[in-house]
């Protein structure tokens, strides 16, 4: 009598521990899908006034790709523009082209990141006197145009330390530049673009994506510091976008444009610190974490079967590298 007894209880235990378990799961899934549909969704409808942060926004590697579409939107929606990039042609090229499609003021100023702290004592002077609203941190570069491991990095004691200056360094200076004038007038915005690749350890792409990582975190870190003094600090994590850091790969349903991306990437401002910047990248992120979790991601296998595709797709990759050279 007592066996049975003990079995029931037992029973109702587990039939307890069970129920609360499933609970917290559906609990927790409708509450991603609720804050989805308020970020990807209500973000269409209801998008923030960028310019009630300040007048002027700052792009770092506004040339091309995903900075050019967020200097472009940033015009579109009202503010004037400071590009920053290497070259000076292709500065005022953009430049010129903002200021006729959306009569919005620019002023240009060349940088390489790559360069190191030596560039932004220059900058300083030039950003000054400037009511600058909003950083957007873009510039960004990987190690090799390829997949590859780590001692197969062209020229690496050159090149690593550009990937960190350039990936690292830009972010944590720039805004260290930027910020103080934010926090004394006590608005201002700071949009650092990471990686889906900082999600999880990428093998192959090892520096670019403990690099990306470090973006993820500091803006987070930033955002809990300065967040009550009236700055929002957000992190935006894309998946695969059409531009030449991609080789231009085609746009299809999960690959975005740069212009499209950085569209619905400006609606989350507002609604959330961490983005993947639109619905499809998003789904993609949750679809990666449940079908390629980490212990598939770094097991030898997978590396294995990524160095032979890397080492496939090689010829096509280096062709399409010249092409966008020769553009």
């Amino acid at each position: 009598m007592g066996d049975i007894a003990e079995c029931s209880w037992s029973s109702s235990a587990l039939c307890c521990i069970g129920s609360i378990t499933v609970l917290y799961y559906l609990l927790r899934w409708s509450w991603q899908c609720w804050h989805g549909f308020i970020v990807y969704v209500m973000s269409e409808i209801w998008q923030t006034d960028l310019k009630a942060y300040g007048q002027w926004a700052v792009v770092t590697g506004a040339t091309s790709g995903i900075g050019r579409a967020y200097a472009d939107e940033l015009a579109k929606r009202g503010l004037d523009l400071v590009l920053i990039s290497r070259s000076v042609k292709k500065l005022h090229f953009v430049a010129k082209d903002i200021e006729s499609q959306f009569r919005r003021q620019t002023r240009v100023i060349q940088a390489d990141f790559t360069e190191g702290h030596s560039i932004y004592s220059a900058m300083t002077q030039q950003l000054e006197g400037l009511e600058i609203g909003i950083l957007v941190n873009n510039v960004g570069m990987n190690y090799t145009g390829i997949l590859a491991n780590f001692l197969d990095v062209p020229d690496p004691e050159q090149r690593i330390t550009q990937v960190i200056n350039c990936n690292i360094l830009s972010v944590t200076q720039m805004s260290r530049l930027i910020l103080p004038c934010m926090v004394k007038r006590g608005k201002g915005l700071i949009i650092n673009i990471s990686s889906e690749a900082a999600s999880q350890p990428q093998p192959m792409l090892s520096i670019y994506s403990a690099t990306k990582i470090f973006v993820t975190y500091f803006s987070r870190s930033l955002s809990a510091e300065y967040r009550s003094q009236g700055i929002t600090v957000q992190c935006v994590a894309p998946f695969v976008v059409s531009t030449n850091m991609t080789h231009n790969v085609p746009v299809n349903p999960l690959v975005k444009s740069a212009a499209s991306f950085a569209r619905d990437a400006l609606n989350t401002v507002g609604y959330t610190s961490y983005t993947s910047g639109c619905v499809t990248h998003a789904l993609q992120n949750i679809a990666l974490s449940i079908f390629f979790p980490d212990w598939l991601r770094l097991s030898s296998f997978c590396v294995q079967r990524m160095a032979r595709l890397a080492h496939k797709m090689e010829p096509q990759i280096r062709e399409r590298m010249a092409n966008n050279k020769q553009d």
